[in-house]
């Protein structure tokens, strides 16, 4: 086979690639906390044919950091994190992190999840609640306190950047090097009342669904000429011989 035919293989693949992380983005475009998944290609260089010939890899994904819009739902149990941080819950294998911060409060006091897993403070313990005070006053450091009586403080982590995120469900990551608390509270902290939505750009994924579309057609087109072109050659060879 010729190498261009490989050439073109491989950018389909990559095509592909790319097209089942944009369908997943815009299928969660309206999933609280949710990180848009991206995808990393790399150029491989093969000197398996006549002359270096290069390759486009399959991708690696990744997952972007970047923030989501804030929306005020002045509900109480509802919190919002500012800057580079996350919120932590205990998870089935272990402690997840989130950038959902939509709470529930079971009727013993305990501040879980909606999916019911346990919120964590700082120190990596399930939070408890006086179920008979109402809702808490969350501050920007994440304490809180009901009827003024102070009753933990929501954890609120940081990411080293070089970590790798592996996603949990729909809005949890588990990084591959460990979360540290949060210190510096004029960089990142709670907006109690509020939600942070998706981070997908659906405009932006819409216009890369197109691209993509655009692109598979023409890696397509060059496909079907490529295999013409030897085709046409066969033949010749075969009516001179």
């Amino acid at each position: 086979m010729q190498p261009s035919l490989y050439v073109s293989l491989s950018g389909q693949m990559a095509m592909m690639r790319r097209l089942e992380t944009v369908a997943h983005n815009v299928a969660n475009v309206t999933t609280a906390g949710f990180r848009a998944e991206e995808v990393k290609f790399e150029q491989l260089i093969s000197d398996k044919t006549d002359a270096p010939t290069a390759f486009v890899s399959p991708g690696n994904t990744y997952l972007s950091r970047e923030a989501g819009p804030v929306s005020r739902t002045d509900n109480p149990l509802d919190v919002a994190v500012s800057g580079d941080a996350w919120l932590a819950f205990q998870g089935p294998g272990g402690i997840v992190y989130t950038r959902d911060g939509r709470m529930t409060m079971t009727p013993e006091g305990a501040l879980t999840t909606l999916t019911g897993y346990p919120l964590l403070d700082v120190g990596g313990a399930p939070i408890q609640l006086n179920p008979a005070a109402g809702a808490p006053v969350i501050a920007r450091d994440g304490m809180m306190t009901q009827n003024g009586n102070q009753m933990g403080a929501l954890g609120l982590f940081t990411i080293p950047e070089n970590a790798r995120l592996t996603r949990h469900d729909t809005s949890g990551v588990i990084p591959d090097v460990a979360a540290q608390p949060a210190l510096d509270f004029n960089r990142v902290g709670i907006l109690q009342g509020f939600t942070e939505q998706s981070n997908v750009n659906p405009v932006s994924e819409i216009s890369r669904l197109i691209q993509i579309q655009r692109s598979f057609d023409s890696i397509n087109n060059a496909i079907s000429q490529s295999e013409q072109t030897l085709s046409q050659a066969v033949r010749t060879i075969g009516e001179t011989s």
